[in-house]
């Protein structure tokens, strides 16, 4: 009985925390379709879809623009950051030198450094070396603060790879590279999955970077332009809301794509190191 019940109350648990996270969006959603004539509540449903402000939003905010650079800044970081990660990983799983040792505990260690705590400094070098508003200038410092959760990610599943495949791969014939390429990254897809949705999630939604270092409008990203939306348009809450709702699909898309790796390739990164 006190385990029936025990069942039932994670389950209530379980469903309660999963709506407080779904009303923001059935807000976001409820107002993204109603017509800006609308002063009805938030919570009541459109009487009708009014796919207009999907239209004005996407014009007015120039979310063309917009996607075009969010996408190739986020796959150009997402790119650079698994080839150097699983390069730089496969070393020190395999390779347990004191030298090895010191950089993973160096790489690790960045993780405790917050991008806000070394913005200026950080803002000055992009200045200095002409880079604001440029792609590099953008993906360069993106590439550096995720590589040290990517290292570690992809050290600890290759970790729990078997070591006999390598010697079998060495006895006949096969250089390192060789092993790499045919064998482990092939082994890789979970932790790889997890990687694209970490560091992509992170690079599309990215703020602080984007907001500072690309300052010509021209490149602004997706959060810079919905942001400089919101405080023109702030009276026109449908707009702005169906801004967020266009500019969140890709994600959404990319997740329940790769959904079926993602705590597989994190469970296995993360605890096996």
């Amino acid at each position: 009985m006190n385990k029936t019940l025990n069942k039932l109350l994670k389950k209530v648990i379980v469903i309660l925390v999963g709506l407080i996270y779904l009303v923001p969006f059935y807000i976001l959603i409820n107002v993204a379709f109603k017509p800006t004539t609308d002063t009805s509540s938030y919570w009541m449903l459109p009487k009708q879809l009014y796919l207009e402000n999907f239209m004005n939003a996407w014009v007015n905010a120039k979310l063309g623009r917009a996607f075009k650079n969010n996408i190739l800044i986020t796959v150009i970081v997402v790119v650079i950051v698994i080839l150097v990660g699983s390069f730089a990983a496969y070393p020190l799983a395999r390779c347990k030198t004191k030298i090895n040792n010191f950089v993973y505990t160096l790489s690790i260690s960045c993780l405790i450094v917050p991008p806000l705590t070394i913005l200026v400094p950080l803002y000055k070098l992009i200045v200095n070396t002409t880079g604001t508003s440029t792609y590099p200038g953008i993906v360069l410092p993106h590439v550096a603060f995720q590589l040290p959760i990517t290292i570690f990610l992809y050290t600890g599943f290759i970790s729990s790879i078997s070591r006999e495949l390598d010697e079998a791969a060495l006895i006949d014939g096969s250089s390192r590279f060789g092993i790499f390429f045919r064998i482990i990254m092939p082994l890789l897809k979970p932790i790889t999955s997890s990687v694209i949705i970490m560091v992509g999630v992170s690079i599309w939604n990215d703020y602080t970077f984007s907001v500072f270092f690309l300052q010509k409008p021209t490149m602004y990203t997706l959060t810079v332009s919905l942001s400089q939306f919101f405080s023109q348009y702030s009276n026109n809450l449908s707009w702005v809301a169906a801004g967020c709702m266009l500019s969140a699909i890709p994600m959404a898309i990319l997740y329940f794509s790769l959904q079926k790796h993602f705590v597989k390739g994190l469970s296995a990164g993360a605890v096996k190191g």
